[in-house]
């Protein structure tokens, strides 16, 4: 098993979702972060006072999924997600040891 960490552009979340969906991606966790990259931040005007923004709003998606489904959800976010600018995003890809369905008992795959 594995679990697919992506950090996208908040725009591009319902894309992805709709398409992950459509993969057969039952699950999938959001949460709104904020962070930087090589995009750094911005600078914005504030009734009259300028300021830097460093961190950024971006969405961070975690999907748990079966070893020989996870390349397919990497191409699908990547495709789904990329806009060819800066702050695109990142995918990880890390190792998932186990799963527990917390209402069955359910471990393993049966679990995701």
């Amino acid at each position: 098993m594995k679990l697919i960490v992506a950090v996208i552009k908040p725009f591009k979340l319902d894309d992805v979702r709709e398409a992950l969906s459509a993969l057969g991606v039952s699950g999938i966790t959001v949460t709104e972060v904020k962070g930087f990259g090589r995009q750094k931040g911005h600078t914005e005007l504030y009734r009259g006072a300028e300021y830097v923004v460093d961190f950024l709003p971006k969405i961070k998606l975690e999907i748990a999924i079966e070893d020989e489904r996870a390349e397919a959800v990497v191409e699908t976010i990547t495709k789904t997600a990329h806009t060819g600018k800066i702050g695109d995003g990142k995918i990880f890809i890390h190792a998932l040891d186990q799963a527990i369905r917390i209402r069955t008992g359910q471990t393993g795959k049966e679990a995701l």
